[in-house]
Order: structure tokens, then sequence, then C-alpha cells
């Protein structure tokens, strides 16, 4: 029983240390972004939170358009369903980049879970070897994150959280707003497309 209980404190401590982790840098128009760093990684993971008016067919038709879902996406230039597998879909991106760095690229595995309350989560997973490396483009090494999308009475609360390795080198100034200016860009542009009438 003691066991037990210092096994649930272990759990309860180690919760809370990683909470305390996630540090909240911007708090703007209905949308919290929070940064944490990584261990052994220089580039830090993001997570923005939002709440949008929809219902969820529209949002995930709105993410299942996946070439249309570029124009919401932060610095997507260009993006393509490779191949969709019941749950599993695999997609292509293009993004641009400030000069004087060069363009990126990137391949995520998305795997969508349907949970018994409502809720949607997808997995992303970045497979950068599942196609050849792209002339002009730096391809990103390392992808790893979730779309979290809960129902919350009229509203869906949305969790987009991400940890990357561009790959090549990126300044520090581009590093640090990217993981700012992709969450927050992001939401917002997809909360502004799926609250139309």
């Amino acid at each position: 029983m003691m066991v037990r209980f210092i096994a649930l404190l272990l759990v309860l401590a180690m919760s809370e240390a990683q909470a305390a982790q996630w540090r909240l840098v911007k708090d703007e128009a209905g949308i919290q972004v929070y940064l944490q760093q990584i261990p052994g990684s220089s580039f830090q993971a993001f997570r923005g939170v939002t709440r949008i008016r929809v219902d969820m067919p529209r949002l995930l038709a709105l993410q299942d358009d996946v070439s249309a879902a570029c124009a919401w996406i932060h610095a997507c230039s260009e993006q393509k369903l490779l191949k969709h597998e019941g749950e599993l879909s695999w997609a292509y991106s293009r993004f641009h980049t400030p000069w004087p760095v060069q363009p990126r690229d990137s391949i995520l595995q998305v795997t969508t879970t349907r949970d018994a309350d409502g809720s949607v989560s997808r997995a992303l997973h970045g497979v950068a070897d599942y196609l050849p490396l792209q002339q002009g483009f730096v391809r990103v090494s390392k992808v790893e994150g979730f779309w979290s999308l809960t129902p919350r009475e009229d509203e869906i609360e949305v969790v987009y959280q991400v940890h990357s390795e561009p790959g090549g080198s990126v300044p520090a100034w581009l590093a640090n707003s990217f993981v700012v200016d992709a969450p927050f860009n992001t939401l917002q542009g997809l909360r502004q497309l799926a609250e139309q009438p």
C-alpha cells in the first residue's frame, strides 16, 4: 500500500514538474502560446491553445483538406496529401523562410484517434526519409507533436503542440520567433476560417 502511495506521489510530482516547464509567452486574441525547453535540443517545443466556435465535422473537414490547409498554417507555401489509409495519412509540406535561410520541407505521418467523449486527437510524427530530398529544400529532420480537439459546450478547445528539428543552419532569432508565430498564426488562421458564417 505504501509503495503504491509513493509511486502515486512520484507520478504527481513528475506531472507537476513537466507542467511547470511550459512557460506562457503570449496571451492575445484568445490564444495562449507556451514554450518548453527540450533536453538535448537547441529548439524549443511550442503549445498553442484556443477555443473555436465550430462543430467537430467542420473543424475536421478544414484539417482534412490538406492542400487548402496550407492557407492557414504558418509559413506554409505548399502542401499535399501523399497517402491515406484508414486513420493514417501522410502529408508533404513546404515552408517559406526569410532570406538567407534555405526553405524547408517536411513529411508528416498523421494518426487520427476518436474518443468516446467526441474528442479527436491527431498525432504528428515526422518521417523525413519517406520521400527523397527535394532540390532547393532542407528537410526538417524531426517532428513530434499533436492536435487535440475537445468539445466544450458550444466550442471546441484546440491544442496544437510540436517540437521539431529544422535541419541545416537556422539563426537563433528565426528559431525563437518561429516557435511563437507558428502556433499563434496557425490557430488564428484556423479559427477565422472555421468561424466564418
